[in-house]
């Protein structure tokens, strides 16, 4: 896994992170940089879960029902994820996370080299990014072979979707006891390397819902304009 995290991951993404926003840092930079991922690959222990439902969404509120026995799971209000998950006939509820060996190397870095702490941030950021788009690329083949087209992931925060969903989430999926990942009373997560997402089955082929990148709050999907 680590092998296809690097190769997904996307250094432009990291420098932006860095405030270098349309340019290239200077050779010193990225040099610091390729040290960082390397580090970075090594500690991380990347874990995920994701479970499918039927969709529905009317009037602002999704309704996500177990595919099995029709009972509800989850009922949240959204408008921005109504209009995400429109003409979603299933969606997945997704977690994921590189683990806590990512925390404890930004921690040793603060210690060491502020540089190379703001270059681990980035970084940590960028790789579970990475992550969330290996994971979505899979999911892809596994809803094609079913006739099905996946929307850009939507997680808690972005728009107008409540970050307390989290805690919903956090209570479908089982994300403690499946994968390790915690929730604090504030809604952080920890490992903080760590996203969750509806992401949207649909028969509609379409690449992405929104159609331009600078009226989206969604600054880590793969779709993303990268101009």
């Amino acid at each position: 896994m680590q092998s296809e995290i690097t190769e997904a991951l996307n250094r432009r993404e990291i420098y932006r992170y860095l405030g270098y926003r349309g340019a290239v840092p200077d050779e010193t930079v990225r040099q610091m940089t390729e040290e960082v991922i390397a580090e970075m690959m090594a500690v991380i222990a990347p874990r995920h879960i994701y479970r499918i439902f039927d969709c529905r969404t009317e009037g602002g509120r999704i309704t996500l029902r177990s595919e099995d026995k029709g009972a509800a799971v989850l009922s949240v209000r959204s408008e921005k994820l109504a209009v995400n998950l429109e003409r979603c006939e299933k969606a997945a509820l997704m977690a994921a996370t590189i683990g806590g060996g990512a925390d404890k190397l930004l921690g040793r870095y603060e210690v060491l080299s502020m540089a190379k702490a703001s270059a681990a941030q980035a970084c940590g950021a960028a790789c579970i990014e990475a992550y969330c788009n290996v994971l979505q690329r899979r999911m892809q083949r596994q809803a094609s072979g079913q006739g099905f087209f996946l929307r850009p992931r939507f997680s808690p925060g972005y728009g107008d979707l409540a970050l307390e969903t989290q805690r919903e989430i956090f209570g479908v999926l089982e994300c403690t006891k499946r994968i390790g990942l915690t929730l604090t009373d504030s809604l952080l997560m920890y490992p903080t390397k760590s996203v969750t997402a509806f992401i949207g089955w649909t028969t509609n082929a379409q690449t992405c819902h929104i159609g331009s990148c600078s009226t989206c709050d969604n600054i880590g999907c793969e779709f993303r304009d990268e101009q």
